[in-house]
């Protein structure tokens, strides 16, 4: 089983950027599909983006143009490039690791903890 660990969350002002990092232990990420998934209080878990096991990336509307997934093999780890970052971007955010290059909650099985992301108007 893949365990992982977000970091890289924190206070930052709207149209300014952060990277979050995902680090994978246990299994080699490239051998998932990795995706970011996020949750602001009271609402839904909403797919953020992703990225397959053959690198190809995908992203929910809401964050096209903005934010952009990429993977490195060696350190193991996922990223989430963050840029003009909005206040309704706030929330919780989660990396999960599945099999399908999808968007659904459901077809990830692993999740780490979660890392806060805070936009200040």
């Amino acid at each position: 089983q893949v365990h992982l660990l977000e970091s890289g969350g924190g206070l930052v002002q709207a149209g300014g950027s952060l990277r979050l990092s995902c680090k994978a232990s246990g299994r080699f990420v490239s051998s998932y599909t990795m995706g970011w998934f996020r949750q602001a209080p009271g609402k839904e878990r909403e797919f953020v983006g992703g990225i397959s096991r053959n690198g190809d990336t995908y992203y929910g509307d809401s964050v096209k143009g903005r934010f952009t997934c990429s993977r490195d093999n060696a350190k193991n780890t996922v990223y989430l490039q963050m840029n003009s970052l909005k206040p309704e971007d706030t929330a919780v955010y989660y990396c999960a690791a599945g099999f399908s290059p999808t968007r659904l909650v459901s077809d990830f099985g692993s999740w780490g903890q979660g890392t806060q992301v805070t936009v200040s108007s």
